[in-house]
């Protein structure tokens, strides 16, 4: 599961976990940060973050530490919210968060003052954060000021939209302005660059794909800084059933630009792409669809070597890092190197499911069924919510694969007693694995 799927830009505008949280313990619920912050007339930082989320992993280890994490903590509450637990999960859908990091401000009346999304090195993260402290506005305020002629404030609710992945609705508000307004928005190049952006999230969630296509086109032709492998994983997902050569012929002039990014901004002592794996991922992948294989394996190679050279042979150094290693790895098909790194994680982050429900998974996919259903029993004694169901899933489908359907139904059985149906999706996929 990836922590941040296209399209996602680190965009601006005004959790728990049963091993130990990944940041110093808080208000166990939102509703409970929004009764403290009610109390103490401060607003409510919500911080989204999951155990599988290696952007989190990232954020907790390089940005929200340190004075001014600290600093940060006195004025507002603080609510870590795991979005695989059942108030997460009601959270994420209520406020619409759709991937992994995300942190929402809220005023302490539950109103949200803005959001900051995807993995942010330190020196953009404080700045954007205290930016929404200081304006205090709301989504309504903004489109009021909008509406005046504010084009500061044009720009923020088009980011809001565009947080939301709500582009139609982001497109039809923005038509709705003054014309005045629009006029002098028509000069913005600011503004011009939202307008795409919001095409593109429109494009996407109707699955235009002709539509993703061109406005990706129009946004890659702009500077978005880290936010391009975002948008090339779009155009390669919107191109992929057109003939061979007119879709080479789309997506090489791509290329250089993102071998630009990966050298100047990734591939270097301080990268100022907070996410690297997606970028390698993404060159990795444009390599791959333009028929160069020789690029494709190199790119990964030089991510793989630079992971190591970093982790040393500490996996416990950074573990966002080391699951960068992991998925390099699985990308590259080097199973062996990957089997050989599963156990070291396993027993470098033993208070969680996670590596040994990843390492089952692998075994499985690879019909190595006797040999997965040991970790899938290791992950479940650790697993809880919605990620409880997910290995009691895989769980049976190895107790089914070895013929103890008799097994197969106890463990359902029990997952369900234990969770409840909650998560009804993955409740469906648990009962349909019993039934296969």
């Amino acid at each position: 599961m990836k922590s941040i799927p296209a399209p996602l830009f680190a965009l601006l505008l005004s959790a728990s976990l049963p091993s130990g949280p990944l940041h110093a313990a808080g208000p166990a619920t939102v509703d409970e940060a929004l009764a403290q912050a009610r109390n103490a007339h401060q607003p409510v930082l919500i911080d989204f973050s999951a155990p599988w989320c290696y952007s989190c992993y990232f954020m907790a280890t390089h940005v929200l530490n340190g004075k001014e994490w600290e600093t940060l903590r006195g004025n507002v509450v603080v609510a870590d919210v795991d979005a695989d637990s059942p108030d997460g999960n009601a959270w994420m859908k209520k406020l619409q968060v759709k991937a992994l990091p995300a942190y929402v401000v809220l005023n302490e009346d539950g109103a949200e003052l803005g959001r900051i999304l995807a993995e942010q090195p330190r020196e953009a993260f404080y700045p954007n954060v205290h930016k929404i402290l200081a304006g205090a506005n709301t989504l309504d305020a903004l489109k009021g000021k909008a509406a005046g002629g504010s084009l500061t404030a044009v720009g923020e609710v088009m980011a809001s939209f565009q947080a939301r992945g709500e582009g139609k609705a982001g497109l039809d508000w923005y038509a709705g302005l003054p014309q005045p307004v629009r006029d002098g928005a028509a000069k913005d190049a600011t503004i011009g660059l939202w307008l795409d952006r919001l095409e593109l999230a429109r494009a996407d969630r109707a699955e235009d794909k002709p539509g993703v296509i061109k406005a990706a086109q129009r946004v890659l032709g702009q500077d978005i800084g880290c936010d391009r492998p975002y948008v090339v994983e779009q155009l390669l997902d919107a191109s992929e059933k057109q003939p061979e050569a007119p879709r080479r012929a789309l997506l090489a002039p791509q290329k250089p630009r993102l071998d630009e990014l990966l050298a100047k901004q990734v591939f270097v002592a301080h990268p100022s792409c907070a996410d690297q794996r997606s970028s390698v991922l993404a060159a990795a992948d444009l390599d791959a669809a333009l028929g160069d294989a020789r690029a494709e394996a190199a790119v990964l190679d030089r991510a793989i070597a630079a992971t190591r050279a970093r982790l040393g042979d500490d996996l416990k150094k950074d573990r966002n890092a080391a699951d960068n290693l992991r998925v390099y790895l699985a990308r590259a098909r080097r199973e062996a190197e990957l089997d050989a790194l599963y156990p070291k994680l396993i027993a470098a982050y033993p208070d969680d499911y996670v590596y040994a429900y990843r390492y089952g998974k692998s075994l499985l996919d690879r019909q190595q069924a006797a040999k997965a259903l040991p970790l899938f029993e290791q992950a479940a004694d650790k697993a809880y919510g919605v990620n409880r169901l997910t290995v009691a899933t895989l769980r049976v489908k190895a107790l089914k694969a070895l013929h103890r359907g008799a097994d197969a139904e106890q463990v359902v059985a029990d997952v369900l007693e234990q969770n409840g149906r909650w998560f009804p999706e993955q409740v469906a996929k648990l009962e349909e694995a019993l039934k296969s």
